[in-house]
């Protein structure tokens, strides 16, 4: 199941909250909009309760494709680390860094994310 999140924050924020825990599908990623000084951008969110690290934030755009997508992409592991598998053509991003793992010169953007209480916060 993938969600959805639109909330546009203030764009001069560094730290953006974006939804709440109860948004977030876990072991599973959610779309939403982040206000970066570019303009808005896509983010797919991960959540991996019970995790060292539980959250994590990276593009939603899937170069490969050519589409809004990762956020759909199966999440697992390869070599312990947490990966997202595009949901299209099948390459492995690794979540703590957006590596692919099939293309070394590939990589997708990631973001800063952390839990304030219940909401979401991303560094944008």
């Amino acid at each position: 199941m993938t969600a959805t999140v639109l909330k546009l924050t203030n764009r001069n924020d560094t730290w953006q909250p974006l939804c709440t825990r109860a948004d977030l599908v876990p072991f599973s990623g959610v779309a939403a909009w982040l206000n970066i000084p570019e303009g808005p951008a896509q983010v797919a969110l991960f959540y991996l309760p019970g995790h060292a690290q539980e959250l994590y934030a990276l593009d939603h755009f899937d170069p490969f494709s050519k589409a809004y997508v990762i956020a759909r992409g199966i999440v697992g592991d390869i070599k312990g680390s947490p990966v997202v598998a595009s949901p299209i053509y099948k390459q492995h991003f690794r979540l703590e860094d957006g590596q692919c793992l099939e293309e070394d010169e590939v990589q997708l953007r990631t973001w800063r994310v952390a839990f304030k209480g219940d909401e979401v916060w991303v560094e944008g």
